[in-house]
């Protein structure tokens, strides 16, 4: 494993840093505000659908519209915050807003029937103020999580106080006749601080059904024997239709097979896994089948019931989540989403290994990590998503995932690729606060030396929310151009029952509360080099014709081990670490920058000799660099708490860092020592701004044929120049 960072950061004081301290940006005067780029007022122009050609989301007057997203715990908020939350995140050029709540009835005693009516108000009351700074919303309002669902011995499942109930909202009567009351409550009923219903609101643009479960993954095997028992009843009424009789499917499955009491066993999820041959295969087959039809039955009932009983007009998503093998059934998963109109996922980037008695919410001292940007391991890339023709695709939640210390490159990836594949929005996981969190940590745990727990989860920090404003202008405005597809694939039904290989596949996924290590130690079995996923959007196409299946030719864009993109806007070198962005609108590069300048753009050209960095100039008034009269250049870097210490540590013989001291705030930021020279004949000086946008004086510019020419301050997150 590359240890780049060997000498920076072991201990904060050792390097040359800058505090970060958020102003406060009530007064007028920024020079940094996106609000403008939102509507007056989300919805204005009638509900987001899908674009005619099922590629994009356009408004409700047609015109195109991209998000920059959030997972915002804004509805958590006091009342009088939510006005400046929603107010913040629109002026980081924040569009869209993912509440992952939870309105299922909560406590003991709680019946099936009851509703959590606090979390309700909550919802409605911060819908109304995103709504008003043209921020719109996904609302995703169930997961079958025990400490999130609420689940209770008194809801009569037959699961107790606190226990997850994965799966049953697939196939359980009680629990889905309980949930489309709750999503009555919460839709139907008339918002009182907008006075319109959630379900007749524009402002909400997406409503994810359900958050995180599937019959195609391991906690299948966690639904309780009395309720598989009931599931397994379906699946013998819908064996009889299938081979007209449950003696022939017996047959079929060379005999009497695992039958108790008149009803299958089901095979264990890892079965499924695996390739099969004879009976075995078409017992393996048939249980794929009728667990694809249920699951999709579902969604398309739900998805009805949100249509015809709700009368929402607005995006409707199925759920985002993985499946127990990705090359063999994420197809399959995708499949029973078919019956609503949008894609999503969960997918992080983690930076590979984090371990520790807490490992899955927080950082603590002692605990070890080895630190890897995905500039090196592109594959990871979370943006690396085979789309569905006609389903434009959403990242959920994702994110750079502490204590990663490359964080600062998530946003401005995510915007480049994201906008190559066409990704119809990312949502950042999770922001809890009105804007920065200004002390992420978890103050009940102390440790010797005076500092707490960090939070694994909060993205309300420098590295990452530093990186917006330039990030969200490059995904919104499409600066950089999306590709022509590298890969179409056709896929039919009996394919995905009998969980075929595709042609190609995504790498696992990563979720710290899921994966113990590194989830994509694998290698893709797949038949398609997993870079075209770099060079162009990549698609599927379910009950189709495989003879229609179209694979481009990646040579020419993989030539030297550099990844070119099919627009010829990105360019990136995995072994070097580092990512050319070459738009007329967006220009920069991203990674490690030491000696391997100075960086030649089309307008820009960019001298540093930085360890780490990200640099990029995006215009603010929409016009090619070349000929913009504002242009606004945005810097990130490494971003640890003050006194921030590791040193060098192995875990299993592979080499990494120990946490030594998690620090206190504020957040120290890796000073940077940057030119530019930019190609443009109006441009004359050059603005530093502090973190909010204000104005910090100026810095002297040199103008010689036909460029301007200026040297950033070391301590500087944005400069404008005009």
């Amino acid at each position: 494993m590359i240890l780049p960072l060997a000498s920076l950061f072991l201990n904060a004081t050792q390097t040359p840093t800058w505090s970060f301290v958020y102003p406060d940006d009530a007064k007028p005067g920024s020079r940094l505000d996106l609000r403008s780029l939102n509507e007056k007022v989300a919805g204005e122009t009638g509900y987001v659908r899908v674009a005619r050609d099922g590629r994009g989301l356009v408004r409700g007057d047609g015109k195109p519209i991209r998000f920059w997203c959030v997972n915002g715990y804004g509805f958590r908020l006091k009342p009088e915050e939510m006005a400046r939350n929603a107010r913040f995140l629109a002026k980081m050029g924040v569009n869209m807003v993912r509440l992952h709540a939870s309105v299922s009835p909560k406590g003991k005693g709680k019946l099936l029937t009851d509703v959590d009516t606090d979390e309700i108000d909550r919802i409605w009351r911060y819908v109304a103020a995103l709504k008003k700074e043209g921020v719109y919303a996904t609302i995703s309002p169930y997961w079958a999580n025990g400490g999130h669902s609420g689940a209770a011995a008194s809801w009569g499942l037959g699961y107790g106080d606190g226990e997850d109930v994965w799966g049953l909202l697939f196939f359980d009567d009680r629990l889905r006749a309980a949930y489309k009351g709750w999503m009555r409550r919460l839709y139907a009923e008339k918002n009182p601080y907008t006075g319109v219903p959630l379900a007749k609101d524009p402002a909400v643009a997406l409503v994810q059904v359900q958050n995180e479960d599937s019959l195609l993954f391991w906690t299948f095997q966690g639904i309780k024997p009395a309720q598989k028992r009931a599931l397994a009843t379906r699946f013998v009424t819908w064996l009889g239709k299938r081979y007209g009789s449950v003696e022939a499917a017996k047959k079929a499955w060379g005999g009497a097979g695992d039958w108790i009491d008149g009803v299958p066993a089901f095979l264990d999820v890892w079965v499924l896994t695996q390739p099969q041959t004879g009976a075995a295969k078409v017992r393996a087959d048939d249980q794929t089948a009728f667990l694809l039809d249920q699951q999709r039955g579902f969604y398309a009932d739900i998805a009805g019931f949100f249509r015809s009983d709700l009368g929402y007009k607005g995006l409707t998503n199925a759920s985002n989540w993985v499946t127990a093998d990705p090359v063999r059934m994420n197809d399959l998963e995708r499949y029973t989403y078919l019956p609503t109109d949008v894609m999503a996922v969960n997918r992080y980037t983690n930076g590979g290994v984090h371990k520790g008695p807490n490992d899955g919410w927080r950082i603590d001292e002692g605990d070890f990590l080895s630190d890897a940007s995905a500039l090196r391991d592109p594959r990871g890339l979370p943006t690396n998503l085979k789309g569905v023709v006609g389903h434009p695709m959403f990242v959920t939640e994702g994110g750079w995932v502490a204590p990663l210390g490359y964080q600062a490159e998530g946003p401005l990836l995510v915007a480049a690729y994201g906008s190559l594949t066409g990704l119809a929005g990312f949502d950042w996981f999770e922001m809890g606060k009105v804007g920065y969190d200004p002390n992420p940590v978890f103050d009940f745990v102390a440790f010797p030396d005076g500092g707490h727990p960090l939070s694994k989860w909060e993205m309300g920090v420098p590295a990452t929310l530093g990186q917006f404003p330039a990030a969200a202008l490059i995904a919104r405005l499409g600066y950089v151009r999306r590709g022509a597809p590298v890969v179409h694939e056709e896929r039919t039904r009996a394919q995905l029952d009998a969980r075929e290989i595709p042609v190609i596949a995504e790498d696992p996924s990563f979720d710290p509360n899921h994966n113990g290590g590194d989830a994509r130690a694998g290698t893709s079995a797949a038949r398609i080099d997993p870079r075209a996923f770099l060079v162009g959007p990549v698609e599927v196409a379910y009950d189709g014709d495989p003879g229609k299946t179209v694979v481009k030719d990646l040579a020419p864009y993989l030539a030297g081990g550099t990844i070119r993109s099919n627009t010829g806007e990105l360019s990136l070198d995995p072994v070097r670490g580092l990512l050319r962005i070459d738009a007329p609108k967006a220009q920069g590069v991203v990674g490690f920058l030491k000696g391997a300048g100075p960086f030649r753009l089309k307008d820009l050209t960019v001298t540093s000799n930085d360890e780490y960095a990200t640099i990029v100039v995006v215009p603010l008034d929409a016009a090619p660099i070349a000929t913009s009269k504002r242009l606004l250049v945005q810097i990130g870097t490494v971003a640890r708490p003050k006194g921030w210490r590791q040193e060098p540590a192995t875990l299993d013989g592979k080499p990494g860092w120990k946490v030594v001291s998690t620090g206190t705030m504020p957040w120290q930021v890796r000073e940077t020592g940057i030119a530019l020279s930019v190609r443009n004949a109006v441009l004359s000086k050059a603005t530093p701004l502090d973190p909010a946008g204000y104005p910090l004086g100026s810095v002297p510019v040199r103008r010689a044929g036909g460029r301007l020419s200026v040297r950033l301050p070391a301590d500087a997150m944005y400069v404008i120049l005009e």
